[in-house]
């Protein structure tokens, strides 16, 4: 395990995330400073995702034809310039067009930076990818203690500010490129070869399991701050720190979920995960008691999180030969793919309520299960060879 640069990649997925973890964190000001519905929010969430769920498979195919690491420093920035410009556009198409840019600099990372660290992991490749997800669960825990206090000082226009630290690190992440384009792929040994034909059936059906993940996250994420301030009547700042919680929490469920996969098998995890995720988000959406709501925090971020780098390495072992697809696919969905959900909830949110996105996700972890019991365990498979 090449710990130097998989450190390397945690800080640029730390980075590329940091930008996008202030999107959501974003939306209750854009709502009060430029008076949008909460369905105009959620097509912020939209513009993202079209730019980057779209593109993100298309980046991940190239990935596999020709290594190209000076995507990630360039993704880095692209994501960073984006939420930048969101804070001071004029007009909500202008909002909506930088958030979209962002999405596009979010498709340009993840898949190289994936397949890059599923390379840099060796043989303990949940472990591996575990560690670079967190870097991307740290982004997005700190993206709102980031941006909320800056903008209720300096308002929307404070978005300028980290955009400074952002171009950084991808100043960089452009002087390791050499290295990451360096970078083999783990030898398993002739044994292996029984393996390396790429499976696209069970692919297919880990990929709506990412879709169903990422649909639940995007409704967290997106409504858990406007749910503390509509529902529980709280402060926008006391709805940032609600949304940290969840995601600072999901940082070690995300680094638990990738020992217990390299330990036990990827499938057990998701299972598990995902059937005690559906009972503990109905709970949270049926709280009115701001410390119940916020207890709750803690085990659906450990139920949410166990699975997110697993559903990705099943899906690099799935396909062998296509690993940067297979990031694409998996990363981008599950990072981007459930804002195409965005709108429809924030139509819910107002005509509903704003708890009535978390009923809503509250039933897709069933779907998972459902779907994650016909699919095979790749590391069970590869010990065996």
């Amino acid at each position: 395990m090449n710990l130097r640069l998989l450190g390397t990649l945690l800080l640029g997925h730390l980075t590329t995330d940091l930008a996008q973890g202030m999107i959501p964190a974003l939306l209750p000001f854009f709502i009060a400073e430029r008076g949008l519905s909460y369905a105009a929010a959620g097509g912020l969430v939209l513009a993202a995702t079209v730019a980057s769920s779209i593109v993100q498979p298309v980046f991940g195919y190239f990935a596999d034809r020709r290594p190209s690491p000076w995507l990630v420093p360039a993704g880095v920035a692209t994501a960073g310039v984006g939420v930048a410009l969101a804070g001071v556009a004029p007009s909500y198409p202008l909002i909506a067009a930088s958030v979209a840019l962002h999405g596009l600099g979010v498709a340009a990372f993840h898949p190289e930076g994936a397949r890059a660290a599923a390379f840099a992991s060796g043989p303990k490749r949940a472990t591996g990818m575990s560690l670079f997800s967190t870097g991307g669960n740290l982004g997005m825990a700190t993206g709102p203690l980031v941006i909320t206090p800056l903008v209720l000082a300096l308002g929307l226009r404070a978005t300028l500010v980290p955009l400074v630290a952002v171009l950084l690190v991808a100043a960089f992440l452009s002087t390791q490129t050499g290295r990451l384009a360096a970078l083999r792929p783990h030898a398993r040994g002739p044994a292996s070869a029984a393996t390396d034909a790429d499976r696209w059936g069970p692919f297919g059906r880990l990929a709506v399991v990412v879709m169903s993940r990422s649909v639940v996250y995007t409704g967290i994420s997106a409504f858990l701050p406007l749910f503390f301030v509509g529902a529980l009547g709280r402060t926008k700042a006391e709805g940032a720190t609600a949304l940290s919680i969840l995601l600072g929490t999901g940082v070690v469920g995300t680094l638990a979920g990738g020992r217990l996969a390299d330990r036990f098998g990827r499938r057990p995890v998701i299972l598990a995960s995902m059937a005690a995720l559906a009972p503990l988000l109905f709970a949270l959406a049926s709280a009115r008691d701001p410390r119940v709501a916020t207890a709750l925090l803690v085990p659906v971020a450990f139920a949410l999180y166990l699975p997110f780098s697993v559903l990705v390495v099943m899906g690099q072992e799935y396909l062998p030969n296509h690993v940067g697809t297979a990031s694409g696919v998996t990363v981008g969905l599950a990072v981007t793919a459930g804002g195409l959900a965005a709108p429809l909830l924030g139509l819910v949110a107002d005509r509903w309520g704003v708890a009535g996105p978390l009923f809503v996700v509250s039933a897709l972890p069933l779907l998972a299960v459902a779907l994650t019991l016909t699919l095979p365990d790749s590391r069970a498979e590869e010990e065996r060879t």
